[in-house]
């Protein structure tokens, strides 16, 4: 898949100012600094279309990304970032949980985790929280140009021991500085693009 176009089309906070579209969707979903800004620029091969910032838990809307005229991808606020509030966390999950519950244009949601450390408590959770769903679910495993050679199996190792995966859910291994993965998380986008034509 070529990338034509990518925009940041769309904030919302509630299920009234979705798009009014048919168009395939695609969520994100992650701890707060596992590089979801990242991933989105390098995904699409823009600079700075979603901006990174040093300070976790920025987004707080789901943000609505306009890929070639044809799909969305969504960035939700990240979870697990001791600094927001409780009462804002509690507004992100109720923000999340109305838009999943309701979504028939939802195709697969990309769970992104950090290649380098066991997935945390709030990963199990949140890997759970989407079954409860039946979404089908990729966990792209960020930041793994930071990992030798040799720590690369334990590190996969590790993740697959602790987030106990169904069948038809997969791991896509990834880096927004490498590119590792790009072209595997795109063509499981395009074959289910292909799917709803």
């Amino acid at each position: 898949m070529t990338i034509k176009s990518a925009d940041l089309e769309i904030l919302a906070t509630r299920r009234s100012q979705y798009p009014d579209s048919i168009d395939a969707e695609f969520l994100l979903v992650g701890r707060s600094n596992v590089g979801k800004s990242s991933f989105i620029n390098a995904l699409l091969n823009r600079k700075n279309l979603a901006h990174t910032s040093s300070r976790p838990g920025k987004t707080q809307t789901l943000n609505f990304y306009r890929v070639n005229n044809e799909f969305y991808l969504i960035d939700v606020p990240g979870y697990g970032y001791a600094n927001v509030e409780k009462k804002t966390q509690q507004k992100f999950g109720m923000m999340i949980e109305e838009y999943l519950e309701k979504r028939s244009q939802l195709k697969r949601v990309f769970m992104l985790v950090d290649f380098r450390i066991k997935p945390t408590e709030d990963d199990v959770l949140m890997y759970n929280f989407l079954k409860y769903y039946n979404l089908p679910v990729t966990i792209v495993a960020t930041k793994s140009d930071k990992v030798g050679g040799s720590k690369k199996e334990r590190c996969l190792k590790q993740i697959m021991d602790t987030i106990d995966l169904v069948v038809g859910d997969d791991i896509i291994v990834f880096s927004s500085v490498t590119k590792l993965g790009r072209e595997e998380v795109l063509k499981k986008i395009e074959s289910l693009l292909d799917e709803t034509i």
